[in-house]
């Protein structure tokens, strides 16, 4: 495949390095940053419908702003879920009235959103979720939805505006049918409780959220009821997109500082840590020319071009990577892996350095987003053809 930066593409790159050198002065609060990249035109580059997004950017220029940003550091963005999950599942799925109404706030930064997909008893397993969506016959708004549930592991619900949820509109239906993809307002107070999950450390990266009859407008359902399984799969395909690209840039900043400390502490003398690094990196570029062939076959992640087990086989390889990298990380340090700050007085609740957060967070890898066990499920049946695995007892 012949992927490369042309003149243009270089001087596209010129004016984001540029740009971010520019507006990334202090350290600007989440929604303000979301804001300033809203008016700097940089959400929404790869949108393929005119009038919603800031600009236009082919998939080579969508590249390089991703690397661009990964590489300046830019902090962690709060509306990727709204950019990078939610705009191009409305964009393939959503009605007209759906796109006008969600994407131009996106567009803008100016709302925020989160994911509710994983329950306490469906989390890799997707197609067991049991929250509920009912129509609303008890006196509420017409043309409503009731919705009843618990989701958990979600990320940004503390912040977002809206959360698109993953909820069982047909009673009596079992995994994948008689779901439905609704998009539903977070300031229902009363209705919509959100509960921070306390870690060992004492910070809190994700969320439990709990419905109790929020309400959902049936004008909001993407894709139509019952089709939300459909629109799901294609938004995880999304996910594994464009980002990914970015992604890498991050793990191979890690690997550059695991590398330093191996080399710092003598660990790159042993041949069987050096042969366990160097694998990390034939690893890494690896997954790099894959992401690129993944693109450059299909216009959209995951779709026939790429191959419909492209997402699972992306997932595959870089969460085991990555776990494998965390390992490499402390065992390159030895015992002061396990130490902690060195004030315990003034850290409590402590902070994770960068290697044992690699490390603690990386066994994660594996499970969240579709477990392994998921991803070599959906290869062998969907792509492979293989019989499907007995579920349940006979």
């Amino acid at each position: 495949m012949d992927f490369a930066f042309g003149p243009e593409d270089e001087a596209f790159r010129r004016e984001a390095r540029a740009w971010l050198q520019e507006h990334l002065a202090g350290t600007p609060a989440r929604r303000d940053w979301e804001r300033e990249l809203g008016r700097g035109g940089w959400i929404g580059l790869g949108w393929t419908e005119g009038g919603y997004g800031n600009r236009r950017a082919d998939l080579t220029r969508q590249v390089v702003w991703a690397e661009e940003y990964a590489r300046a550091k830019a902090p962690p963005r709060s509306g990727h879920i709204g950019e990078n999950l939610l705009a191009p599942t409305l964009i393939a799925h959503g009605s007209p009235e759906q796109k006008r109404r969600f994407l131009p706030p996106v567009a803008r930064g100016a709302e925020l959103w989160c994911q509710g997909y994983s329950e306490p008893g469906a989390g890799s397993d997707l197609a067991g979720v049991r929250t509920t969506a009912v129509r609303d016959t008890g006196g509420g708004p017409p043309g409503t939805y009731r919705i009843t549930g618990q989701k958990i592991w979600t990320s940004l619900a503390h912040e977002a505006d809206w959360c698109f949820v993953l909820a069982r509109t047909e009673p009596g239906s079992t995994r994948h049918h008689g779901l439905s993809f609704l998009l539903v307002p977070m300031d229902q107070p009363g209705r919509i409780e959100v509960r921070p999950i306390r870690q060992l450390t004492g910070t809190s990266d994700f969320n439990e959220v709990f419905f109790d009859g929020a309400v959902a407008a049936a004008g909001h359902v993407v894709g139509g009821e019952g089709d939300g399984w459909r629109v799901a799969m294609s938004l995880l395909g999304f996910e594994r997109g464009v980002s990914t690209l970015a992604q890498q840039i991050g793990f191979a900043e890690e690997l550059g500082r695991v590398l330093r400390t191996a080399a710092a502490t003598g660990a790159d003398r042993d041949p069987v840590v050096r042969e366990r690094l160097v694998g990390l990196w034939a690893e890494l570029r690896t997954m790099r020319w894959n992401a690129l062939r993944t693109l450059g076959g299909s216009g959209t992640p995951g779709g026939a071009g790429a191959g419909a087990g492209a997402p699972s086989v992306a997932k595959l390889l870089w969460g085991g990577w990555h776990r494998r990298l965390g390992e490499a990380a402390v065992l390159v340090r030895g015992a002061a892996a396990a130490v902690g700050p060195a004030d315990w007085s003034a850290a409590l609740p402590y902070e994770l350095d960068a290697d044992q957060h690699l490390f603690l967070f990386g066994r994660a890898d594996t499970i969240y987003g579709g477990s392994d066990e998921i991803q070599r499920t959906i290869i062998a049946e969907r792509v492979l053809g293989l019989p499907k695995e007995p579920r349940g007892r006979p």
